[in-house]
Formats: C-alpha cells, structure tokens, sequence
C-alpha cells in the first residue's frame, strides 16, 4: 500500500510541476501563432472562420464574431464586434480574447496590426481553394485542443473532395461564367474558391485569367460565350438579375436554359458547407455536357 501512494504522489508531483504543452501552428502570413493552452476566448473576424470553430466543437468558446457571422443559429446571439471595413476596437480588447482569427483580405490590416501591437495573439487566414478548408480547421485544432476531431473533420472532407474531383476528372471541359453581383458585374478570378469548385467539376472559369473579384463588362461575357452561367445574389433567393441573361439568345448558357443560382454562403465561405456548394456546383456544370 505504501509504494502504492509513494508512485501515486511521484505522478502528482511530476504532473504539476511539468510545463504545459506549448500550441504553436504557421498561419497565412507565414507567422507562429503560439498559446500556452487552448484558446478559451475567442473571436473570429469572418464568417467561415466563425463556421469552422464550431465545427470544430469550440463555438461555446467564441465571444466576438464579424458581421454576417449567421451559422450554425448559435453564432447570430454572438456579439458583432467587426465588419468588413472596420473593427470595434474597443469591444474586441474589453472582450480580452486569447485568440483573434483573422481573415487577410476581409479585415483592414491597420486594425490587425494594431491588435498585435497590444499583445493579442492573432491566426491570419487567407483560405483560397477547397483543400485550405482542411488546412485551417488542422490548425485551428491545435489551437483550440481539438486536433481529434479537427484531423477526422479534415480526412473526411479531403476524401470527400477527391471522390468528386475523380467524378469529373475525365469529363469534357465545360466554360463557365459566374456572376458575383450585378453592378458593377462582379465574377470570380483564378485564385477563388468559387474557381476551384469550377474546376473540380470538370468545369473552366471563363475569366480564370483574372485577379480577385474583377469587374467584367457584359461585351467581355458575350465574347467569352460561357456555356452555363451561374449566380449568387445576396441571399438564399436566386437573384433576380439572372434572368437578365435571356435577352442574350445567342449565348450558349441562355439557347441551352443553363441558368442556375446557388446560395452564395455554400460557394463563397470556407466552411464544411462548401461541400454541399460543390455538389450543387457540378449537378448545374453537369447537365451541360
């Protein structure tokens, strides 16, 4: 019984004296995000950075979200501290978060930078195709103590995304226009995730050639001859500008009826729900073969 309670006492002792486990992880800037322990506090300054945390089981843990931060239900009690052109500096330090997860280009990089000259340790993230989806929740795992689930949700995702890449793999090209907004006519670029949908459906992004969000004008599109056009307004409703098009006969997207709408947070957050954006995305490119 005694050399019972001695091991017993030595494994206490070794137990509070030993170090915590340091978390550290690269984010996008290419900079060490370190914590001491898993985030308690945190705050997410986009959307599908909002998704992913609770995915991840950690959305109890959130005390600040971004403007439109509206899944799961839970994230809309959340306090706003943000939107995309300006932070509320003050709330987000009285909120004193552990962790800031920061969105490159949908957050002003003054406010980043400022955030981190007052010591709040900040992951920035820049996700630009499907398979970063899975990086960032690998990450965001190791900083919340949720690397199980975080590497399930991540293996499982990645099988998912192969399976439908492998579908299409062989299929004949199909040129594709997608239309962000409408005035200015916004579409997506080569480096978007909406492109990378595209293009795992077996699909070409007409204008793949273009930077970030660029402005076409319509004589681009017509010259550009897409054989299906799909759209994103901004709500679940499809928008109705689409219907537009018709007056285009000599389109193949409009003499063939491929219009179609997909909700924009399914095509335009990183989130797990991509997924379900993707499978839109193909059945539409799909019917056009």
């Amino acid at each position: 019984m005694l050399v019972r309670l001695q091991g017993a006492l030595l494994l206490f002792l070794l137990s509070i004296s030993a170090p915590a486990q340091t978390l550290v992880v690269t984010d996008d800037n290419n900079q060490s995000v370190t914590l001491q322990a898993p985030a308690q506090r945190i705050i997410t300054l986009a959307p599908s950075m909002t998704e992913l945390v609770f995915s991840l089981g950690a959305g109890d843990r959130i005390v600040g979200v971004m403007d439109f931060s509206n899944y799961p239900p839970a994230a809309n009690d959340l306090p706003v501290v943000g939107r995309f052109d300006m932070l509320d500096m003050e709330q987000i330090v009285a909120l004193q978060p552990d962790l800031i997860v920061a969105w490159r280009s949908g957050n002003p990089r003054s406010a980043l930078q400022r955030l981190q000259e007052l010591g709040f340790t900040v992951y920035t993230a820049e996700p630009e195709s499907l398979r970063s989806i899975a990086s960032h929740l690998q990450r965001l795992g190791v900083l919340t103590g949720t690397e199980t689930r975080a590497n399930a949700l991540a293996e499982d995702f990645i099988e998912q995304l192969d399976a439908t890449s492998r579908r299409y793999a062989d299929d004949r090209l199909v040129d594709v226009f997608y239309q962000v907004w409408d005035r200015p006519l916004v579409t997506v670029g080569g480096s978007e995730l909406i492109s990378d949908m595209i293009e795992v459906c077996g699909g070409r992004n007409v204008f793949r050639e273009l930077g970030t969000g660029p402005k076409v004008n319509l004589e681009d599109v017509l010259l550009k001859e897409p054989e299906v056009i799909i759209a994103s307004g901004s709500d679940e409703n499809s928008p109705a500008w689409l219907e537009d098009w018709r007056r285009w006969s000599q389109l193949p997207a409009v003499a063939n009826d491929h219009l179609y709408a997909i909700p924009p947070d399914l095509v335009q957050r990183h989130s797990l729900r991509a997924l379900q954006g993707l499978d839109l995305m193909c059945q539409h490119i799909d019917k056009a073969r």
